[in-house]
């Protein structure tokens, strides 16, 4: 079992996005929160992930949260993904791999490349608290967007 499991209250963090402003988890509380965690910027599937979460803000707003994408990437590769995939949510640089270890989502080896992001999404509430946990074991697939939009309207 994770530490980071549903009903547990979600590991705090700072962490810079693409425009290198600090993040502060805890400082987002009362409202949901949707962490999506991807192994690297440009790969075919991280981009179809971030744009299903782009394309469903319409839904996302309906429920008051905030989608961060995370990855190991440096704020400079995430700002250059940002803007060419149009996003409009913030995606945060966990360069120094603590996050991804905190939530246990670190990928030890992928295809040769050492130490990214699993694919991930985690639902926190308002209160801090982890609603909804999936973790993708194949990087080659996506989340399953309809458990998130369950967890949200659950809130």
């Amino acid at each position: 079992m994770s530490s980071v499991d549903v009903g547990t209250r979600a590991p705090d963090f700072t962490l810079v996005d693409q425009d290198r402003t600090p993040i502060t988890l805890s400082a987002l509380a009362g409202r949901p929160i949707v962490l999506a965690f991807f192994p690297g910027a440009f790969s075919a599937t991280c981009t179809a992930e971030l744009c299903a979460f782009n394309n469903s803000m319409a839904r996302l707003n309906a429920a008051s949260a905030q989608v961060f994408g995370i990855s190991v990437d440096t704020f400079f590769a995430l700002k250059a993904f940002r803007d060419s995939q149009h996003l409009t949510f913030p995606l945060l640089s966990d360069f120094n791999k603590e996050v991804i270890r905190q939530y246990d989502v670190f990928f030890e080896d992928m295809i040769g490349l050492k130490g990214l992001a699993k694919r991930a999404v985690f639902v926190i509430d308002k209160d801090g608290i982890i609603r909804h946990r999936q973790v993708v074991e194949d990087a080659r697939n996506e989340p399953d967007y309809d458990q998130v939009f369950a967890a949200l309207a659950a809130l």
